[in-house]
């Protein structure tokens, strides 16, 4: 499916984005800095409202449904960008990273994350071109990825147990300081030149940029396959991502549920893809290798409502999960100050004894 946009909007749009990702770029740099909650909201409100302007441009230009494909995969990739977040929390942690560096950490893995994923994108665009069967193979793997996604095992702490092979790999390979030199990845240490530890931090961000790139792709050629808007949807999606990790801090903790929501997603985006391939099927032991007619389409404004709805019930239902027991572990703190005060022991469930009649 191509679009009908100019190819001046398709070139200009992408010199435009990549000037405000730079000029972004250069700012940490100069100023290195941990950023004030109000200048990560407007951050973030400046590349959401960005999103939604490019968004109407497209409307303008090549009409509704081009214009619905790239909300709905912006959303797609945007929500999980966000679960990126949390292994990034991880990572952080981990390895000890100062709070005033980590936004050079997460710009880098930002960047590491667009070049994987237009190196993706392109694959995925030539593959899907050639061989229509593939939509099977992405609609599977995107419900095998859903059911891990919802039910996990060892959550996103085996993901940093993966990466910890590539950290093992460069400890054995280079010589690595025993402290950071600010965000620099070499330093000298006794006249000896030396990686910091920020260099196993990068590598480990790469790992799950990679890991993530191989989830996401699939995931979006399931609602367009115009390549243009698959580019952008990601780098949107990007866009702000770092802002966004400290805006949410320890909200991150709370989202409790979103796991669920991104794996109604991406179940409800193979299952599209399955009906797709279906539809335009070509491979000879299904249906005699005959379009499967009755195959339903999905349009992208169903799609898309089923993305916001998912992400909506997520998010309600994680917050008010935390509202609930913030408030059970108020009344059982309560309680206990009560019985402290009156003499006598708190019962497992936070209320006083009775005591000695």
């Amino acid at each position: 499916m191509d679009l009908d946009l100019p190819v001046w909007f398709e070139i200009g749009a992408l010199v435009v984005l990549t000037l405000i990702l730079a000029a972004d770029l250069l700012i940490i740099l100069r100023r290195p800095h941990i950023p004030s909650t109000r200048e990560s909201t407007l951050w973030v409100v400046f590349y959401v409202t960005l999103a939604l302007i490019f968004a109407g441009l497209m409307w303008m230009f090549a009409g509704g449904e081009y214009a619905g494909q790239f909300v709905a995969g912006w959303l797609t990739e945007y929500s999980l960008s966000i679960d990126n977040l949390f292994v990034f929390v991880l990572i952080m942690g981990q390895f000890s990273v100062p709070r005033r560096y980590q936004q050079e950490v997460l710009m880098v893995g930002i960047i590491v994350a667009l070049v994987l994923r237009g190196l993706f994108i392109l694959a995925g665009a030539a593959i899907i071109e050639q061989f229509s069967w593939v939509f099977y193979i992405f609609g599977a793997f995107l419900v095998w990825t859903a059911w891990r996604q919802a039910f996990p095992g060892g959550d996103h702490d085996d993901d940093v147990q993966r990466e910890s092979f590539i950290v093992r790999v460069l400890r054995r390979a280079i010589d690595i300081s025993d402290e950071y030199d600010g965000a620099k990845v070499r330093t000298v240490v006794a006249g000896k030149k030396m990686w910091t530890p920020m260099i196993i931090v990068f590598a480990a961000i790469g790992v799950t940029d990679l890991l993530f790139a191989i989830d996401s792709i699939p995931a979006i050629f399931g609602i367009t396959q115009s390549p243009f808007i698959v580019f952008t949807a990601n780098l949107f999606a990007l866009m702000g991502l770092r802002q966004l990790y400290f805006l949410l801090g320890d909200l991150l903790d709370r989202l409790r549920y979103l796991h669920f929501g991104i794996a109604f997603i991406l179940a409800f985006i193979g299952v599209k893809l399955v009906f797709h391939a279906m539809h335009v099927n070509e491979v000879a032991f299904i249906n005699g290798g005959e379009h499967i007619e009755w195959a339903p389409e999905i349009s992208t404004w169903m799609s898309l409502g089923v993305i916001v709805v998912a992400m909506t019930v997520a998010t309600v239902a994680s917050l008010a999960a935390s509202a609930r027991e913030r408030r059970a572990g108020g009344a059982e703190a309560a309680a206990a100050a009560v019985a402290e005060e009156k003499g006598t022991p708190p019962t497992v469930d936070g209320t006083r004894s009775a005591g000695p009649r």
